[in-house]
């Protein structure tokens, strides 16, 4: 029964991860992120690092992918989403901060 639990959650991790990038290509985070290249913000490998330790990180980086926020990467502002919930926004934010 352990061995059918693990390999279970072993074959939905991968799903969750692939299900939270659709949802970012869906609310057009992809057209300025990628996952581990900088594009006209940072990667999401990048923002994963930078924020590793910060334990209120899902909490900032869903307040900032639906109200935008500016000079935390550099001079180009990242505009608010406003098609993004609340709910998809913390999704979004967890799925960012577990890149590696």
């Amino acid at each position: 029964m352990k061995n059918v639990l693990i390999l279970s959650l072993a074959l939905i991790a991968p799903a969750a991860a692939f299900a939270n990038q659709e949802l970012a290509q869906k609310k057009n985070c992809m057209a300025c992120h990628a996952v581990d290249k900088k594009l006209v913000g940072p990667s999401y490998k990048d923002v994963a690092a930078k924020y590793a330790k910060d334990k209120d990180a899902t909490k900032k980086l869903a307040e900032k992918i639906i109200k935008g926020g500016k000079d935390a990467w550099g001079p180009v502002p990242m505009p608010p989403n406003p098609q993004v919930t609340p709910a998809e926004a913390e999704t979004l934010a967890k799925w960012v901060l577990s890149v590696k």
